[in-house]
């Protein structure tokens, strides 16, 4: 793995063609919005660039993809992972390929491409992906701007995290200057929820477990209750901060089934360390956020978190 400079990297997608970009599985805002960034500002300098389908794809942030989407990865493409961490988030059926390229944010990244740059003082692949696009000397429009607000805003919780730092408002300010609708954007990320996800909170709040005279909560969500109240993965995309919202708590947990096992998302103030924690369980992520799995499904998955919150030094 060789460790590129920023200006290494903007260097080497210019240098290069036929790209094809590869988001990560349960795809978030922060990996299609840098992606199709990247894909937008690659075909404008004449580059031949496409992001790969992923079956994980929701309605909720398709919108931002348009036309830059390809069926299959070609055997002559330049492959480039955008904000994924670790192999084992690929996409779900992704041929072998040799990822030539990745670009990242996450401190725990594994290196699984021929190359990388990694910068974990971003908040947001985004935030990378912005830096890039204007050493190559790409002239920012307003679908770039809007895709890579849509990136930034989502890993920040619309900037309340406390990832967010000055740079990462600066970037917000890049984007707003492209004419990017930041506005509708808030609205349908941030401002509007369906009636089964005001539910559903309901049910997660009444079910709610607490430890640690309070500063612990996990929350369960078997997917038969998504099937039940008829809720859509649009609906749970930011379920994992949930219980975070509380006041007092500290940690927040949320279990779900998945098809690694029981998976993991934990949520952590700045008292503690998520990723420190899911390392424990081999999960990884950032201070705030992180996640694991566990193979044995959601009841091993439950136990496994509790031991490791535990062995951090909580006293549940």
């Amino acid at each position: 793995m060789k460790q590129l400079t920023i200006r290494e990297a903007a260097d080497f997608l210019l240098r290069n063609d036929n790209y094809v970009l590869l988001t990560h599985r349960r795809p978030d805002g922060d990996t299609i919005g840098s992606a199709a960034a990247l894909c937008a500002g690659l075909r404008s300098l004449g580059k031949t660039a496409h992001v790969l389908e992923n079956p994980q794809f929701t309605e909720k942030f398709r919108p931002w993809l348009g036309k830059l989407t390809c069926e299959t990865l070609p055997s002559s493409a330049c492959v480039v992972s955008v904000d994924i961490a670790a192999e084992n988030l690929l996409p779900f059926d992704l041929p072998d390929c040799a990822v030539e390229l990745q670009i990242d944010h996450h401190a725990g990244n594994r290196q699984f491409g021929l190359q990388a740059f990694v910068d974990a003082s971003a908040a947001a692949c985004g935030e990378i992906i912005l830096r890039l696009l204007q050493l190559m000397g790409v002239k920012l429009d307003a679908s770039m701007g809007a895709a890579l607000y849509v990136a930034i805003s989502t890993d920040t919780g619309c900037f309340r995290f406390n990832n967010t730092t000055a740079d990462t408002l600066r970037c917000a300010a890049a984007c707003k200057d492209t004419g990017a609708d930041t506005f509708a954007i808030n609205t349908a990320l941030f401002m509007t929820k369906r009636l089964p996800r005001l539910q559903l909170e309901a049910r997660l709040t009444e079910k709610m477990e607490f430890y640690a005279g309070g500063a612990v909560a996990v929350n369960t969500l078997p997917n038969v209750l998504l099937v039940e109240l008829g809720l859509t993965e649009d609906d749970v995309d930011d379920i994992s901060g949930f219980s975070r919202e509380i006041a007092g708590v500290e940690i927040g947990v949320m279990l779900r089934e998945g098809p690694e096992g029981g998976k993991i998302s934990l949520r952590c103030s700045p008292k503690y360390d998520a990723a420190a924690i899911c390392a424990r369980l081999g999960g990884g992520g950032h201070r705030g956020a992180a996640g694991a799995s566990v193979p044995e499904g959601l009841d091993a998955a439950k136990k496994a978190i509790l031991q490791a919150i535990a062995d951090s030094g909580v006293e549940l």
